[in-house]
């Protein structure tokens, strides 16, 4: 194996505030996961790096080796913080940066929709208790993950004397969501301890501060999650203000899709599952489908194609569109699930549909990854018509489970979901984001499902797709090379 010191087996400290399955609330987690332990099988010295919440001090803490103390001051206060590193594999290290007057708390950003009011205070300690990390581990790539680890970059940027030791060391911002920033007021400039010359070129938003700007304009290099999304961001009005900044990086930016972990997620060992099937034989796929029309409420009818929703219920997530067209989907003799929360209104609109359409509907409101993994098997078709998504894994997971996904033609769902045509593609997609685009596009998707051989036809080239971690993980490894060389 070629050493870990080196440019083709380069340590690497990665940085997120979220990292399955210790803390999760989003598909961050488990990509920063899979990323990383596709990464160490490659034989890389991978060192994560994210607060230790409520949920791992009650846990994961104990069984932790404590490393240093690290001392920050923000806003004027002094705030005593500790490392502590937990192994989780060979080449696997995760440090857990304890502060629990910012993370002993009950949620990881906010509580009941709201954020916390120190968010500012949290992440700015977050970003540099992450070089921190990094210095003490020796690693020449540090990639960071969104808003709350972007600042990582700026410091060590505009402050490097701060840290000497990461002299040699680079850094790489991946962008998950850029509707998600770390807005504040400029009078929390305090909270990150820099020095005042750096707000203008790297922190300032519309009078603002913007922790993510200031990744956007210091990090070496930057990756969003998905070719199209790249594309779409740096377009007038699409890149959430920063539209601008990603255009004078351009030549530093691109798109790597994110993967699935199989070990996790696949059919033919998920035990999850009532029955196992694969490519070469769907059959235990019905039992699957009768399992979940049991579960939801349905009528056990095999010849009714399943429709189902795994899903936040937030903006841009296209559920106006399925509202519109709901009736009509029913009426059609198609089935309807529904696993998901978030919007107060949204939840109680799906939560009153099974006595709507009682035998026909079914909702779930939350979230239960085992009930996903069920939903997802037991489903014919899923419903992604999302206005805007960066990468997406739900219809990844449906690819790989025979569930046909039909999606609309944006971001990471343009870059993985083939269009239906002939004895080519795996799912349907649209592009204008409205009711009606998305009604021919289930009516087309029902079409085929009528005709068996050509929609198991359809199924097996999804299930045999391949998205996983290891090619995704290649194109990471071929940056940080570039990075180093």
């Amino acid at each position: 194996m070629i050493a870990d010191t080196g440019i083709n087996q380069p340590k690497i400290t990665i940085a997120a505030a979220e990292i399955a399955p210790f803390a999760k609330t989003g598909g961050l987690a488990d990509a920063v996961a899979a990323l990383s332990a596709s990464l160490a099988a490659n034989g890389c010295r991978v060192n994560l790096v994210m607060p230790a919440y409520r949920s791992i001090i009650k846990t994961a803490i104990n069984d932790a080796q404590y490393v240093a103390d690290i001392g920050f001051r923000t806003a004027g206060q002094a705030v005593p913080a500790g490392i502590y590193r937990y192994p989780i594999g060979p080449s696997q290290n995760i440090y857990f940066i304890r502060c629990d007057e910012f993370f002993d708390r009950a949620g990881l950003y906010g509580e009941s929709g709201i954020d916390y009011t120190d968010n500012d205070r949290r992440f700015a300690l977050f970003s540099r208790a992450v070089l921190e990390v990094a210095g003490l581990t020796g690693s020449r790539i540090i990639h960071l993950n969104d808003w709350h680890a972007a600042p990582a970059a700026a410091i060590l940027k505009l402050q490097p004397e701060r840290y000497p030791g990461l002299n040699a060391a680079r850094t790489l911002l991946t962008i998950h969501n850029l509707a998600y920033q770390g807005h504040f007021a400029r009078d929390r400039w305090p909270s990150l301890g820099l020095d005042p010359a750096a707000f203008y070129p790297a922190f300032e938003f519309y009078g603002g501060v913007n922790f993510l700007k200031s990744g956007l304009v210091c990090a070496d290099r930057l990756v969003t999650v998905s070719p199209t999304y790249a594309r779409e961001v740096t377009s007038e009005g699409c890149g959430f203000g920063l539209e601008g900044v990603l255009r004078t990086r351009a030549a530093s930016f691109s798109g790597i899709v994110n993967g699935v972990d199989y070990n996790l997620w696949n059919p033919e060992n998920d035990l999850y599952l009532v029955q196992h099937y694969s490519a070469a034989d769907l059959s235990g796929k019905a039992a699957c489908k009768k399992a979940i029309q049991q579960f939801y409420g349905l009528e056990e009818d095999p010849a009714a194609p399943v429709a189902a929703v795994v899903s936040r219920l937030a903006d841009g997530k296209g559920m106006e569109l399925i509202r519109e067209i709901l009736k009509k989907l029913i009426g059609s003799g198609a089935q309807f699930i529904l696993l998901g929360n978030g919007v107060r209104d949204l939840e109680d609109f799906f939560r009153a549909l099974p006595s709507v359409y009682p035998g026909k509907a079914g909702t779930i409101i939350g979230f239960d990854d085992g009930l996903a993994h069920r939903t997802i098997a037991g489903a014919d078709m899923l419903l992604m018509p999302s206005q805007r998504e960066p990468c997406g894994l739900t219809q990844l997971y449906a690819l790989k489970y025979g569930t046909v996904p039909i999606v609309r033609r944006t971001g990471g769902l343009a870059d993985t979901v083939k269009p239906a045509e002939g004895d080519r593609g795996d799912g349907f997609l649209f592009d204008e984001y409205s009711g009606t685009a998305l009604w021919e596009a289930v009516n087309q998707a029902r079409t085929w499902f009528e005709e068996r051989p050509s929609w198991q036809s359809l199924m097996r080239r999804g299930m045999l797709a391949d998205h996983s971690w290891s090619r995704s993980m290649q194109q990471y490894l071929q940056i940080y090379r570039a990075l180093l060389s």
